[in-house]
């Protein structure tokens, strides 16, 4: 179990979205599955494309949210993990290898290679100005150049090699996420990219084993990860989420924003059926109080402006993950999550365009959650959870305080007398 992350037994995660904000609060004794004893639930505001736009209003609602959540839970909290799908998080690896003289790999071996490639990762960062470190996962070891190897601990060479997977982020989107969680009087204990705790929620053990792309459809952003020998080796955010489908409706039909949201969740579908063209729906016309003002439309035209725009998400998704070079690697299994993927046919519709087997995902490592909560657009706030309980899961890209600490003559000499002695 993380230190600092769980605190008294007591877990708490916020997923901050563009269309909702959602505090989980869990109790997580020894290490078992979490299980749910607190849920807050509010509308974002002050928040477009997963970033704050608003800081009194995102502050009202992650208010409201993490109130009803301890007024559940009857608990307080004061520290949460915080999921990141703004501030356009990128990936990169690093590579680096350290001197071992024939000792046994130890903990302290571990430690040094891992910082040796924080460091590596903070000199490239000096060049690319404005971007901040949100993980660093290593994500395979090799000894005199033998790779495949999981846990180094206990074998001998000279030559100890980490490949370490990172992820950074916009520091101003951080920061503004940071500042606007300190306003409520609470301390962000880490940041996890959305696509990749929605992984750690509703992956199964294969697909965690043998590779598998998650895809988070949210309201702002839709976030990709790619997940191969229980490591996510990937992840990339597209900026179109459902929000823009409702925007289009809005638009296309002229019609206020909530009637879109409304006709895009009782009668959205992304597929043309044949009774499409004899389902007439009522549409209110901006502007007109009178509802018997209402136009009506064939449902088969409310479909021909929602097929589009969520197609084209998926031909970007599609596009981003062949020009990553990790297409192949995540084998032909795509797990959907999000609010946006609950639209009918949007599993048939990316199983069609990404040529892959599709299943959407939903919170299944953690136990306490009501049939509502229990959904793909809750899958990002239980991973978040699942992320502060479960140890295997590789620490954020912050140093630990003992590693800080050792940057100086002494932790230098420490480290030389750890080398030969």
């Amino acid at each position: 179990m993380r230190k600092g992350l769980v605190k008294g037994g007591v877990a708490a995660a916020l997923d901050i979205g563009s269309s909702k904000i959602c505090c989980f609060i869990a109790r997580a004794d020894g290490g078992a599955t979490p299980r749910v004893i607190g849920i807050g639930q509010q509308a974002s505001r002050g928040i477009k494309g997963g970033a704050i736009v608003d800081l009194d209003l995102a502050e009202i609602s992650v208010l409201n949210a993490v109130h009803a959540a301890e007024q559940m839970a009857g608990e307080t909290i004061d520290r949460v993990v915080v999921n990141l799908s703004g501030g356009y998080p990128a990936s990169s690896s690093v590579g680096v290898e350290v001197s071992l003289n024939g000792h046994e790999v130890g903990e302290a071996d571990l430690r040094r290679a891992l910082s040796y490639g924080h460091q590596t990762q903070l000199q490239r960062q000096d060049d690319d100005h404005g971007r901040q470190m949100i993980h660093s996962i290593p994500t395979g070891y090799s000894i005199d150049g033998n790779r495949g190897i999981r846990d180094p601990r206990g074998m001998f060479g000279d030559q100890l090699g980490v490949h370490m997977h990172i992820i950074t982020a916009s520091s101003g989107a951080v920061r503004n996420v940071s500042t606007c969680i300190q306003r409520c009087h609470l301390e962000p204990a880490a940041f996890v990219v959305s696509p990749y705790a929605s992984g750690l929620a509703s992956l199964v053990e294969d697909e965690l084993e043998l590779g598998a792309t998650v895809i988070d459809m949210g309201g702002g952003t839709t976030t990709i990860a790619v997940f191969y020998e229980h490591n996510v080796i990937f992840t990339d955010v597209i900026p179109v989420g459902g929000h823009h489908v409702t925007s289009d409706i809005a638009r296309g039909l002229s019609t206020p924003l909530v009637h879109a949201e409304r006709m895009k969740t009782l009668y959205g579908h992304v597929i043309a059926a044949p009774t499409d063209e004899r389902e007439l729906i009522d549409v209110p016309q901006v502007g007109e109080e009178d509802t018997s003002q209402s136009q009506q439309i064939p449902r088969s035209l409310l479909v021909g402006i929602i097929q589009p725009r969520v197609e084209e998400t998926l031909e970007l998704v599609r596009a981003r993950l062949e020009l990553s070079g990790f297409d192949k690697v995540a084998g032909r299994r795509v797990v959907l999550t999000g609010g946006a993927c609950q639209l009918s046919g949007t599993r048939e519709l990316a199983s069609t365009v990404l040529d892959k087997q599709v299943r959407i995902g939903r919170p299944t490592h953690i136990s306490g959650l009501a049939e509502a909560t229990a959904g793909p657009a809750y899958a990002t706030c239980a991973g978040l959870l699942n992320y502060a309980v479960t140890a295997e899961v590789a620490m954020p890209g912050e140093a630990a305080p003992e590693q800080r600490e050792a940057g100086g003559l002494v932790g230098r000499l420490g480290h030389w007398l750890r080398e030969h002695f």
